[in-house]
């Protein structure tokens, strides 16, 4: 057994693509997938020659707009290792989804565009990366279209986000009209032949020796003179390669191409393979929980309903920690406190899914759940229980008073209401003495409030009347001495919103710091708290 579970740790690389959204992330993960043979015409989102969208964009509401909104899920095998992507919403508002995501990784593949460098959404991600010294690994894209200068880019991640990094390969050629790169490893250039297929077949190249005749004849003077220039640079002013340090996060190893046509992108895929680590241990109440371990673990870092509209499904998507995983096996549900039977286990291909029998450490499978799965929840051995530790939360900043326009589909806008909330997709409070008619409604950010509005239309059939609230920050609150807090008890409570969110604490929703001062100064015993005393904020 443990031959065959290390063997196949071994070959697992798990990773997540982030990016600020339009740097090319979902089309980056399809060109991936097609170099791995798991999709044979790549369809970029905003292809004019062709109606196909991304494999892994499944949600309508993706489709339209050319976003992801929500994490998917894609396996594909490569030169003997199994390759496990998860591709995460690139915009702001959704970057609880991403940071969920990020708990379920072992590195991190994060996409620049070549003009535009490091943008603001790339440095939020970058910094949840980075306090988890989870390695990264930079793609520069766009390379097809002009830009900054790579070394102008190196600079930028150094200024910017305070990583150095070691170009793997350098682009040949000169802004917007780059033919190739060149391989710092191997000392080769592979040259790439003109894209007829808009990016939907893999790029011809052909590679050549650095000093070779060839290679002369292909290039001007001046490009080659150009790229001598440039590599004598990096070899004698740029970082050294080490290992340890790209291990750590202190070190990003730099990548240069295009997703949209190919340039570039199988190169990057066999080096991250090459460096890339494969499955992690992770920390839980009984200490450090190896791979190797041959008692199961995992936990759930995902839940997503109605993937298939057809069959208004649910799943709960677990992160494999250690031991081998087989289909109908009994495991310990550590908050449920009770034994589960793990059946109808699924990989992924986007929607396209199969029912699997086994999986290892690394890997990532789908659970169906009849609901008794929240977001990090641990799954371990009988014979061993323990606690993974309890992902931290994001503060609601952005609120709503929501209700169905019919009241004859209550039950229905119940449902999905709360099946939103379980996914993490948002956050739910009651209003203090008022019916069951409406919730209040906290997210991180107005888009959410939009694919609320959608995701209820079109998968509960529900039309919902959705109002904002002058609110801007929520504290849960709790008296020093445990007695209860109630809006009689708490001085200036009409000066915000008094609601319980789902598991009962009490909250106060105000419109600004000023008044949460206020509320400070007149209620001396009053604890507050950014999110639930029992969480950790992120």
């Amino acid at each position: 057994m443990s031959e065959e579970l290390t063997r196949e740790i071994k070959k697992r690389r798990t990773f997540a693509i982030i990016s600020h959204p339009d740097a090319g992330k979902t089309t980056l993960t399809e060109k991936l997938l097609l170099y791995g043979g798991a999709i044979h015409l790549a369809g970029s989102i905003k292809s004019r020659k062709t109606q196909r969208h991304a494999v892994s964009d499944w949600m309508e509401i993706e489709k339209q707009r050319g976003i992801s909104v929500t994490s998917s899920v894609l396996q594909f095998d490569y030169d003997g290792c199994r390759i496990n992507i998860l591709d995460t919403p690139g915009h702001q508002d959704f970057s609880e989804d991403t940071y969920r995501t990020l708990m379920a990784v072992d590195s991190a593949v994060m996409v620049l565009d070549a003009a535009k460098g490091v943008e603001t959404q790339t440095k939020k991600l970058f910094k949840v990366c980075s306090e988890r010294h989870i390695p990264i690994f930079t793609f520069v894209n766009k390379l097809d279209r002009f830009g900054k200068a790579p070394i102008d880019l190196m600079d930028e991640l150094e200024n910017v986000l305070g990583i150095r990094s070691y170009p793997m390969n350098w682009p040949v050629g000169s802004d917007g009209r780059y033919r190739g790169v060149y391989d710092r490893q191997t000392k080769k250039v592979e040259l790439f032949e003109a894209d007829e297929t808009h990016g939907q077949k893999a790029r011809e190249s052909a590679v050549y020796e650095l000093d070779s005749d060839e290679l002369k004849e292909k290039l001007d003077e001046e490009t080659y003179q150009a790229l001598l220039d440039d590599i004598t640079l990096l070899d004698e002013a740029g970082e050294d390669f080490d290992l340890e340090k790209v291990a750590h996060g202190d070190l990003t190893p730099m990548f240069f191409g295009s997703a949209m046509t190919n340039f570039g992108v199988q190169n990057f895929l066999e080096e991250y393979l090459r460096l890339a680590p494969p499955p992690a241990p992770r920390l839980s109440s009984e200490g450090v929980i190896e791979p190797e371990d041959e008692k199961f673990s995992a936990f759930v870092f995902k839940i997503q309903a109605n993937m298939n509209p057809a069959h208004r499904d649910r799943l709960a998507f677990i992160r494999i920690v250690s031991g081998k995983f087989e289909r109908n096996m009994s495991v310990w549900h550590a908050q449920e406190n009770k034994a589960i039977k793990l059946a109808q286990p699924q990989q992924f291909l986007a929607q396209d899914r199969q029912i699997i029998d086994t999986a290892y450490p690394g890997d990532i499978v789908g659970l169906f759940d009849p609901g008794v799965f929240g977001i990090g929840d641990t799954l371990c051995d009988a014979g061993k229980k323990f606690k993974f530790a309890d992902f931290p939360v994001f503060p609601p900043e952005k609120f709503a008073r929501v209700q169905a326009k019919d009241t004859m589909k209550r039950k229905q806008f119940v449902k999905g209401i709360e099946q939103l909330t379980q996914e993490g997709a948002i956050q739910l409070f009651q209003q203090a003495g008022a019916g069951t008619e409406s919730y209040i409604v906290g997210t991180v950010g107005t888009l959410q409030f939009d694919v609320l509005q959608y995701r209820l239309k079109s998968e509960y059939n529900v039309d919902i009347e959705l109002t904002m609230q002058p609110y801007e920050v929520a504290r849960w609150m709790q008296y020093e001495d445990g007695h209860e807090v109630t809006p009689t008890s708490l001085r200036g409570a009409d000066r915000g919103m008094f609601v319980y969110d789902r598991h009962g604490y009490p909250v106060l929703l105000v419109s600004n710091e000023w008044a949460l001062g206020w509320i400070t100064d007149n209620n001396p015993d009053l604890q507050l708290y950014p999110v639930p005393p029992d969480r950790k904020e992120v």
